[in-house]
């Protein structure tokens, strides 16, 4: 008998976020690459898409629902008949039929993944309405999940504080992409972004926890005069993100801004970084210190929980309890960081250690072995 895997692909044909599709590509790819012998990976899409679009090589079929994503999210939200059905099902987001079911009898299952909490600590950085449904969909996750999945420990903790999730919160990391490697036309990729080499990186965009105007007070602080990229900022966001670096003291001459990149190019533009600056203190999934790690680009980034989860000893660790202190902190740990070829090789070396212990490959094999226990 086989067993069906069935996995929600939402985010690969109505993506709300670049970081949740391209996670959500690399889990499925992973699922089916590392299924146990007699199990089979089937993907589940909104309606009124290209369910083609979806499709990972290797899926046992691509069910398309009748609704579209909009009245889809709306019927999982107030957990009415949506043509799901039942079975083993994974979401890599809390996107999933969140209902009374039976896995004693019926087999049926269903584990959900959260990988940002900005919805309860930071809910002035997304819509009204993006807030209310992810928190409805925890509240549903609360009664009728099998399994929450969160990254990292420190997540964990936060979920079981918000929602009554007892031991059912499971801890399973997310990864670069897989075969995430500096490409062979880098430099051709950088000239045609139009960016130069050699370059400090940060990633956000113009909300507080992301930490950006820390980032450029730090890199005022260090003394160092190369420039500076900042990627993922949101398209209308680049005046109000040079802005941020010119009150910080980094002229905008030598601020290069860009949007969300697709994986060469992101890997590109980490191939010339001197070191990528991480001075987000939110809760949610460093997805940008990740590639960092995997490429052996030297960390430096706040110390936060997450933080400490993810880099451990792999990075420069920057306490930004005293917000006014934070700045100069950080400019003496890229000074020191970029100060000395050996502190430069030292940090990459720890940087790329640390990197090796997160995979996708792993990550699937343990959502393998979750749906087993259950």
């Amino acid at each position: 008998m086989v067993a069906t895997l069935r996995v929600m692909l939402d985010q690969l044909v109505a993506p709300t976020s670049p970081v949740l599709a391209e996670a959500s590509r690399e889990l499925a790819r992973a699922l089916i690459d590392g299924a146990p012998s007699g199990c089979v990976v089937e993907g589940i899409v909104p309606g009124g898409t290209d369910a083609e679009s979806s499709v990972v090589a290797g899926l046992a079929d691509v069910r398309r629902v009748g609704l579209p994503r909009r009245e889809l999210a709306t019927a999982l939200q107030l957990g009415a008949p949506t043509g799901i059905g039942g079975g083993m099902i994974h979401a890599p987001t809390l996107f999933a039929p969140l209902v009374k079911h039976d896995r004693t009898h019926d087999g049926d299952q269903t584990v959900v993944t959260v990988w940002d909490l900005r919805a309860w600590e930071a809910p002035d950085e997304l819509s009204r309405l993006a807030v209310g449904w992810q928190k409805a969909m925890l509240k549903r996750a609360a009664r009728h999940a099998d399994a929450v999945v969160a990254p990292t420990h420190s997540m964990a903790e936060r979920l079981r504080s918000l929602a009554k999730l007892g031991d059912r919160v499971r801890v399973i990391a997310g990864a670069a992409p897989a075969g995430f490697a500096v490409p062979t036309d880098d430099i051709g990729r950088r000239r045609e972004l139009d960016l130069p080499e050699g370059f400090v990186l940060l990633s956000g965009d113009t909300h507080a926890s992301t930490g950006l105007a820390t980032g450029f007070a730090g890199i005022a602080a260090s003394g160092v005069d190369h420039p500076v990229v900042v990627i993922d900022v949101p398209e209308g966001q680049e005046p109000a993100v040079a802005e941020i670096a010119e009150a910080a003291g980094v002229p905008e001459r030598r601020v290069h801004v860009r949007g969300s990149l697709d994986t060469a190019d992101r890997a590109a533009v980490f191939g010339a970084a001197l070191a990528f600056v991480a001075p987000a203190t939110r809760t949610a999934f460093p997805w940008r210190v990740l590639d960092a790690l995997t490429l052996g680009v030297p960390v430096i980034a706040a110390d936060t929980a997450v933080h400490r989860d993810v880099i451990a000893d792999g990075g420069d660790l920057i306490d930004v309890t005293d917000a006014a202190a934070a700045g100069d902190a950080f400019g003496d740990a890229l000074s020191r960081a970029l100060g000395s070829t050996q502190a430069a090789e030292r940090l990459a070396v720890m940087a790329d250690d640390r990197g090796r212990a997160f995979s996708w490959s792993e990550a699937a094999d343990k959502v393998w072995h979750l749906h087993a226990e259950l």
